[in-house]
This record gives structure tokens, sequence and C-alpha cells, in this order.
């Protein structure tokens, strides 16, 4: 599973404490758009993967609001094809994990799990939604997190499995910035390292 850089600070404590404002998962949707510049202007294609993690508490409530997720998310699979798994990470946090080739019916997805945890009472549970894209010609990663602690995205693009390139993130930040509403501070920009150099954070 993907390592968290000390996860209690990344979407935990401090990151909750240094919030700027509250999270809305209305900001999922600005995603929709950004796919488009992510392609047009530098050439990364979704991967077809997106996900949502979440850390669990254990209560009836909680686990029928996570039912209540797999429920709308089997309607959606039927409706647009988009498939999902679930499962624990060894940190013990939470991932739904959706797969489409249509990058807006993943931004939808994602927008219907989220607001549903926020509906039952559950949004201070949502971690991060991260969605993926790659660069054809090089192979080349790069993903768009969005923080539910910070109310904010911000880029993240691994070159292995503890090594990102931080020219590449600064140049997301400056063409999306405005279309996405990216976290101006970068000590908030905290990685989500894939177990090997070729796989996702969610994996």
């Amino acid at each position: 599973m993907g390592l968290f850089d000390s996860i209690r600070s990344v979407f935990g404590l401090s990151a909750e404490a240094d919030a700027t404002r509250e999270a809305d998962p209305e900001d999922l949707f600005g995603m929709s758009t950004a796919y488009v510049t992510m392609e047009a202007d530098l050439e990364f294609v979704p991967v077809g993967a997106a996900a949502l993690c979440f850390s669990s508490v254990d209560s009836t409530d909680f686990a029928a609001a996570v039912d209540e997720v797999e429920t709308i998310l089997h309607v959606g699979e039927e409706d647009t094809g988009t498939t999902f798994g679930r499962h624990e990470d060894d940190h013990g946090y939470h991932w739904v994990v959706l797969e489409d080739s249509d990058p807006e019916d993943l931004v939808t997805s994602v927008h219907f799990a989220a607001d549903t945890f926020v509906e039952e009472g559950f949004g201070s549970r949502l971690l991060a939604a991260v969605f993926g894209f790659e660069r054809p010609r090089d192979g080349a990663r790069a993903y768009w997190i969005y923080s539910f602690r910070r109310g904010a995205y911000y880029p993240f693009a691994p070159t292995g499995r503890h090594e990102r390139d931080n020219r590449l993130e600064f140049k997301l930040q400056s063409v999306l910035d405005g279309e996405l509403d990216v976290d101006g501070d970068e000590s908030y920009w905290y990685p989500l390292w894939p177990d090997g150099a070729d796989g996702h954070p969610w994996e």
C-alpha cells in the first residue's frame, strides 16, 4: 500500500488545526475541467482511476454510512460503468478505488462517495481524494490530491518510491492554480508514496 509520510500530520491533527477553510466535496468538481487543461497544456492524460481515502471509526452508524456509499457506487456502476473496490492499507486507512475511462464519471463518483460521508455526519473521517495522470511520451506520473483537512488541492509528482519532481509540481501549480483551489503553503504538499516505482498511491 501507498506509504503516508507521517500520516498523523499529513491529514490528521496538525492539518486540521492549520486548516485554511472548511472542506467542501463540491471542490472535487474542479477536476472536471482540470483534466482537460492537464492534457491540453501539460500533455498529461488521466490514468483511468481515482481514489478516496478515509479513516474508520468503530460504530454501527459509520458502518451504515460505508454501506450507503457502496450502494450509491453500485448504482453508479450500472449507470456509468465506473467500477470500484474497497480495501484497508497497512496503516489502517481505508480506500475506495474507482476505475473508469471517462474522467468525468470518476469525478462524479468520488464526489458522490465523499458527499455521502458528509451527509451521514462523517465528513471528518475523510482524508483525501486522489486523481492520477500520466504523460504518454515519457511515462511520467502526476497526481492531484484534495486534502479534506485543508480544503484545497496540491500536486504530487513521484519519480520513484521516495523521490519527487518538485519542478513539475510547481509547473502544475502555475498552470492549474485558479482552475483548482491549490494550497498556497507548499509545506502541506505531503507525498503519498506508492509501494513500487510503477504503483499508484492507492495500491
